[in-house]
């Protein structure tokens, strides 16, 4: 399982794992754990996720089987 719509705002605002995990603050490694969907991440992750990519968090957390 992963979090597609989290990768896909990611790349749709042309930004890269590295990028967005200096945004968030957290490592890298943190942020690819959140968006491959082995780490949940915090409310406060989520909130700067919402706001740097203009979608729900609710949609970015959803998991797709892969």
């Amino acid at each position: 399982m992963s979090r597609d719509n989290l990768k896909k705002a990611r790349q749709k605002a042309g930004m890269t794992q590295k990028q967005v995990a200096e945004y968030l603050g957290t490592s890298e490694r943190y942020y690819r754990f959140i968006e491959s969907g082995t780490r949940n991440g915090t409310f406060e992750v989520w909130d700067k996720l919402e706001d740097l990519f203009g979608v729900h968090q609710r949609i970015l957390r959803e998991f797709s089987s892969d």
